[in-house]
Parts: structure tokens; C-alpha cells; sequence
């Protein structure tokens, strides 16, 4: 009885604003109960001290002590669970239908009563011997449906036929003959079925992952490769805005010496004249003064010494130049600004429109795709230093500690064990393949790379002509204008190589049973790419594969 009584008077151990047991308990002028943290957090916020529950106000902000025998009776009673720590009924919550005033909050639900009970409401499920049989489920709103909507009986059994849950009656009478599964049944074999569905989503979700992390990858490239542009972009025009203003500066000179020169004849000219005129203007002066005397013979002595004859004299031809600028100059000008309008006009392609570029980053293009670019190359004797030894017909070199017959000449590497192809690439995509062995290098240049001495200028990727892959038993790594990028694998023994020249994309493949990406270069190549080869001692080799 007396644990009845205290359940039935739980309201007195609950705090009226968080409607839960009363935790730190404190009391007030007026004599009721809250939590220290409620009753706080209520007065912090205004500015009018008033209760909660009864509403009197206090003229000042009471002091707020912990009531230590409620605390404790609250303690006492929670220790010997007198009742257990329920909470009402929110919005999103199952009522219990037990409840008269406040609703709890419920926790199960019978499928035979077709009711919700809260946790102190539904013990005689568990104490009685009848409600024991009553088949309890988490509480849910949606007992209804649990019935059938024509018998208004429990829903037990899942007709397979029509794919439905219905009731024993229904199972004697529409559903008669139909194949029949208990729910537990056919709730199990859903529930594979889910499974299986579940973990195709999980695949699906890891492989669209995969593709965003490689897009991702891809937009890291693009942004990078838009940098790198934009950087040679600027300093071209950079120097071309240089160049023009130095070529400008230069012609303007010109012009000035030109103009000069001119300047300097004329004004010569006119001083040899301004001479003749002002001794003409004293030879008329003269000639007046003894024109007008009357001693005839002063006249006659000095006629002879005065009246000289003039001589027959050519003026200098008096032509005035004005056109500084050569016809050949002013085509040149025409011509680059014509270039200038051009390249004003240019356009960046989508990098969609671009399938090899997209096709490089998402490393998405198999063998065959690169295969229709396949080029056939054939190594160039005249380039190949002395101690490299050329078979099949030139597609293969090897290196040798006899030193071969070969005629010197400008073209021949005389100091690193480096050869080229006979063939430059340009304008388009090209795409071979190599077998090699010990310590190499492989890569492309530009035809202009030193051939004389064994330093950066000559060495294949040591300079801003060439590019390669340097690749060994222990390490590979790429290296560009005497820059390495280590790429922490070892390659396989063939390297697919793939030139896409016009959009600047040099790129080394391992062959395998699937094609790697091992490294790619983005550069602007502004000639033709001739593929390159070094060989290192200790007898490597090199082969440029025949298309299968």
C-alpha cells in the first residue's frame, strides 16, 4: 500500500517546468520545489523574480539553496524503485492509454488489448498469468493497422500470393489456398532480401566514392594545370609586351637617327645658300654703287674686279624625306597585329571536348583506346653514342663496353649514352610502348638538346628540352628541367607512353594486365617531340614494342 501511495503521488517529486524527478532539488519563499538548473535558467533570463507554478512574485531575486531532506527522500525513494523514472507524453511520443491526467510517455504496445502502456502500466503484462500470452511490441501509434480492415482481427499471417499481411479469417475465406507464410517467416526472407539490397547500395556508394574521389583528383589537376597555364600564359605575354616595347624603342630611335640625318642635309643646304645669297646680294650692292658714278674711268678700272661673270651652277637637288618606316616594317606590324586580333578571338576548348585530357585524369581509358594512337618509331644510328649498339632492324639498343663504328657528327651524343627516334611528333596524339631492363631513361625532346658533354644542356630531363622517366630495379621518378618528382613505385618492365602534343600532355603508363598512371606532364610544347632514350652501364636495354 505504501508503495502505492508514493506512485500515486509522484507528482510531488517532479519539477512543474522540466515535468521530470526533481534533480538538485531547491525550494522557494513560496514554498514549492524545482530543479536548481530549471528554476535558475528561468529566473536568468528576466528580470521579474516570480514562481513558476503559483506565479507570486518576490521584490528581489531569492537566494537559492539545495533542499537537502528532499533531496534525499527523492534519493531514498529512486534507490528502492518505488517507481521508475518516466517522462510525459511529447509531441512526437506514443501516449500511454492508461494515463488519466498527464500522459506518460509509453512504452509498449499489445496486439491483443490494442493498446499502449506507459512503463508503470504495463507490469500485469508481466505479472499476470493471462496478459503474459499477449504478444507486446515497442510502442507505436499505429495500432490500426496492426487489425484487419474487414474482420477487425489481428493481423498474423503474409499471403505470398497477394504479397499482403491479412488475418486468420481472411487466410479461411478471400485468401483461401493462397501460399501462406507467418510474419516472423516472411519478415525473414524480406529482411535477406534487404541485405542483399543494403550491401549492392553499400557497392554503389563505394564505387561512386571511388569516382569522386578521382574527379576530385581530376579538378585538383585541372586547377593545377589552369595555375600552370596562366603562369606561361602571363610570362609570354609578358615577354611579347617586352619584346614590343624594347622593338618599339628601337624603331623610334631609328626613326629619330633618320630624321636627324634628314635635318642635318636640309639645314646644310640652306646655309651653303644663305652663303651664295648674301655674296650675290654684295656682289649687286657693288656693281649698284659703281653703276651710279660719274668718273668713267674709276668705272672702267673697276668694272673688271666687280662685273665677274657667273658661272654656271647645278642647285642641289633639294628632295625632302618624311617616310621613316620601310614597307618591309610596316608589313611586319600588319602582320603582328593581325596575330594579336587572332589570338584575342582564341578560345580555351571545354576540357570535355578534350576526351584524351578527361581520359588521362580519370585513368578510365584501357589499352585498346591508347592503341589507336600507336606510332611506330625507329631509332636514330646518327644520334646514338659509340657504346650504344643498335639490332632488329633499329628498334632496339643495347649498351656495350666495345665501343661501336660509328662516323662523327654534330648530331652524335659524344658523352651520355642517350639516343633518339628518327621521327618528331607534333600536332597530334601518338602513343608507343617499351620493353627495358636495368637502369634507363625514357622520355621525349626537343631536337634542339646538346649533343657535346656530359652535363645538364645534354642529360635527358635535366632541362627545359626534355622530359623522362628514369626507372630502375629499386625506384622510378619523372624529371623535367632538372627537377625529380619521386613517385614511390617501382615500374613494371614496359612503359606505355602517350603524347597528346597539341594539349600539352606527356604521360607514362605501367603495362601490366591493366594500365597504371605512373606520372604526367602539362607543358605548352612549341616544337616536335622526338623520343629519347638512356641507357645506363651494367648492360641495359631497350626495345620499342611492335603493336600487337
Amino acid at each position: 500500500m505504501a508503495e502505492g501511495g508514493i506512485c500515486g503521488s509522484k507528482d510531488l517529486f517532479s519539477c512543474s517546468v522540466c515535468l521530470e524527478i526533481l534533480s538538485d532539488p531547491v525550494s522557494i519563499p513560496c514554498g514549492h520545489n524545482f530543479c536548481m538548473k530549471c528554476i535558475a535558467s528561468c529566473w536568468n533570463s528576466t528580470d521579474v523574480y516570480s514562481c513558476p507554478q503559483c506565479r507570486e512574485t518576490f521584490t528581489s531575486k531569492p537566494d537559492l539553496r539545495r533542499n537537502i531532506l528532499l533531496d534525499e527522500v527523492v534519493k531514498s525513494v529512486n534507490s528502492t524503485k518505488l517507481f521508475l523514472p518516466q517522462r510525459y507524453a511529447g509531441s512526437v511520443d506514443v501516449e500511454c492509454d492508461f494515463c488519466t491526467e498527464k500522459k506518460l510517455r509509453a512504452v509498449k504496445s499489445c496486439l491483443t488489448c490494442l493498446v499502449s502502456f506507459c512503463e508503470t502500466h504495463v507490469q500485469p503484462h508481466f505479472e499476470i498469468a493471462a496478459l503474459k500470452k499477449h504478444k507486446l511490441i515497442n510502442a507505436t501509434k499505429n495500432l490500426q493497422q496492426k487489425l484487419c480492415a474487414q474482420h477487425e482481427k489481428t493481423v498474423e499471417v503474409f499471403c505470398k500470393s497477394d504479397q499482403t499481411c491479412i488475418c486468420l479469417l481472411c487466410m479461411l475465406a478471400e485468401h483461401k489456398g493462397h501460399e501462406s507464410v507467418e510474419l516472423e517467416t516472411e519478415r525473414a526472407e524480406k529482411q535477406t532480401q534487404m541485405s542483399t539490397t543494403m550491401t549492392e547500395i553499400q557497392q554503389r556508394v563505394a564505387e561512386r566514392n571511388k569516382k569522386v574521389e578521382k574527379m576530385q583528383k581530376a579538378v585538383k589537376l585541372i586547377k593545377n594545370c589552369e595555375e600552370t597555364e596562366i603562369t606561361q600564359t602571363e610570362k609570354s605575354f609578358a615577354d611579347l609586351i617586352s619584346t614590343i616595347e624594347e622593338t618599339q624603342k628601337k624603331v623610334t630611335e631609328s626613326i629619330r637617327k633618320q630624321a636627324k640625318r634628314e635635318v642635318e642635309r636640309a639645314e646644310g643646304i640652306i646655309e651653303q645658300l644663305e652663303e651664295e645669297v648674301e655674296e650675290l646680294n654684295r656682289r649687286h650692292t657693288e656693281m649698284t654703287d659703281l653703276s651710279g658714278t660719274d668718273d668713267h674711268i674709276y668705272f672702267l678700272q673697276t668694272f673688271p674686279s666687280v662685273c665677274i661673270p657667273l658661272q654656271d651652277e647645278v642647285l642641289p637637288d633639294i628632295v625632302v624625306s618624311t617616310d621613316f618606316r620601310s614597307e618591309e616594317l610596316m608589313e611586319e606590324l600588319f602582320r603582328l597585329k593581325e596575330g594579336m586580333e587572332k589570338i584575342s578571338k582564341w578560345e580555351v576548348n571545354p576540357v570535355i571536348a578534350n576526351p584524351p585530357c578527361i581520359q588521362v585524369l580519370s585513368e578510365s581509358w584501357n589499352k585498346d583506346d591508347f592503341m589507336k594512337h600507336h606510332c611506330q618509331l625507329t631509332l636514330d644510328p646518327k644520334s646514338a653514342h659509340i657504346n650504344l649498339c643498335l639490332t632488329e632492324e633499329n628498334t632496339a639498343v643495347t649498351w656495350e663496353q666495345d665501343k661501336q663504328i660509328f662516323s662523327d657528327n654534330t648530331h652524335r651524343f659524344d658523352s651520355c649514352f642517350q639516343i633518339l627516334s628518327k621521327e618528331g611528333l607534333s600536332g597530334n596524339r601518338f602513343y608507343w610502348e617499351v620493353e627495358w631492363s636495368e637502369t634507363v631513361e625514357i622520355g621525349v625532346t626537343y631536337k634542339g638538346i646538346s649533343r657535346k658533354g656530359n652535363n645538364n644542356e645534354c642529360s635527358l630531363g635535366c632541362n627545359d628540352k626534355s622530359w623522362s622517366l628514369f626507372c630502375c630495379c629499386t625506384h622510378t621518378s619523372a624529371w623535367h628541367d632538372n627537377e625529380e618528382t619521386e613517385l614511390n613505385v617501382v615500374a613494371g618492365k614496359t612503359i606505355g607512353v602517350y603524347l597528346d602534343w597539341s594539349a600539352g600532355i606527356l604521360s607514362f603508363y605501367d603495362i601490366s594486365d591493366t594500365m597504371t598512371l605512373l606520372h604526367s606532364f602539362k607543358a605548352n610544347f612549341t616544337e616536335p617531340l622526338y623520343p629519347a632514350f638512356r641507357l645506363w652501364v651494367y648492360s641495359p636495354t631497350i626495345k620499342i614494342c611492335a603493336p600487337e
